[in-house]
C-alpha cells in the first residue's frame, strides 16, 4: 500500500545517500526526509555525515550515519548490509559521492586523476548499484537515483577525468534502466547546477563569476539550492510521481539551454 500524501511522499521507505555529509548529496537528504523517508547518510568520512543525520532526526525521520569508501566495493557491501541490518530494507539509492579535481587540462591529466574520478563515482555507483539490487529485487523493487553533470555534455575545460566519469554514470544509468525494470526498479539520472562546499570556494576566487553565469540563465538565478531546488527534483524522480519515468536524464540548471 502506498504512503498517504499527508504522511510525505516517501513515507515508510529507506533511502540510502551517499556523499551526504554536504553539499547536493545533504541537500537531497534533507528533502527526501522532509517527504517521510528513513536516511542512511554515507560519507567516506568518519563522523562526516553527523550534521546531515542530526537535521534528518529533526525533522521526525530516523536516520543513520555509515563511514565507507564507496570506490572499494567490500566496504558499500558491508555498508548496505549495514543500512539493511538497522531498516531491514532500502527503497531508495541515491549515488552522490564524488572525489576528483577540477582546472588541470587534458594535456597535464595523469592516471592517479582518472583513477580517483572514476573509482569514486563510477566503480561507486556500480558497486551501489550491485549492493542494492538484491534487497530491492526481493522485494519488488526500488529506486535509483544517479548524479550526473551536465558539464559531461558540454565537455568542459580542465575536467577530462570528472567528465569523463560523469558520463560513464549516465551510461549505467540506462543500462540498468533496461535491466531491472523487469524487476520494478527505476533508474534515473540528475544533472545539477547547484551551491556546494567547491561552488563556494570558487566563487570566492573569481569575483563576479556568479552574476555572470545567472545572468546567462534564463531564470537569473545560480547556483540552485540543494534542498529546495535540487532535493525537490529528486524527489519528484523517486516517488510514485514519476511511476512512468526511468533510464532519463533530468537537468535541474536554471533552463541552461544546449544544442
Amino acid at each position: 500500500m502506498r504512503p498517504s500524501r499527508d504522511a510525505g511522499r516517501l513515507a515508510g521507505r529507506v533511502a540510502l545517500v551517499t556523499g551526504a555529509g554536504q553539499g547536493i548529496g545533504q541537500g537531497i537528504a534533507y528533502a527526501l526526509a522532509a517527504e517521510g523517508a528513513s536516511i542512511a547518510a554515507i560519507d567516506v568520512r568518519p563522523g562526516g555525515c553527523e550534521e546531515t543525520v542530526a537535521e534528518c532526526r529533526r525533522r521526525g525521520v530516523e536516520a543513520i550515519s555509515v563511514t565507507a569508501d564507496v570506490g572499494n566495493r567490500a566496504e558499500v557491501d558491508a555498508a548496505v548490509s549495514e543500512v539493511v541490518a538497522h531498516f531491514g530494507s532500502v527503497e531508495i539509492l541515491v549515488n552522490n559521492a564524488h572525489a576528483f579535481e577540477l582546472g588541470i587540462f587534458l594535456e597535464h591529466t595523469t592516471d592517479e586523476h582518472m583513477e580517483r574520478s572514476w573509482r569514486s563515482a563510477t566503480m561507486g555507483t556500480l558497486y551501489c548499484m550491485q549492493a542494492c539490487l538484491p534487497v530491492m529485487r526481493q522485494r519488488g523493487g526500488g529506486k535509483i537515483l544517479n548524479i550526473g553533470s551536465g558539464s559531461a555534455l558540454d565537455g568542459d575545460a580542465g575536467a577530462a577525468s570528472y567528465v569523463t566519469a560523469k558520463e560513464a554514470v549516465r551510461a549505467l544509468t540506462r543500462v540498468g534502466a533496461r535491466e531491472w525494470g523487469q524487476y520494478g526498479i527505476y533508474v534515473n539520472t540528475l544533472c545539477p547546477f547547484a551551491r556546494s562546499p567547491r561552488w563556494d570556494d570558487f566563487a570566492a576566487a573569481h569575483p563576479g563569476r556568479v552574476e555572470k553565469q545567472a545572468a546567462a540563465l534564463p531564470l537569473r538565478r545560480a547556483p540552485g539550492d540543494p534542498e529546495l531546488d535540487i532535493g525537490r527534483a529528486a524527489v519528484f524522480l523517486l516517488s510514485d510521481d514519476a511511476s512512468y519515468v526511468t533510464g532519463q536524464t533530468l537537468f535541474v540548471e536554471g533552463g541552461r539551454m544546449r544544442t
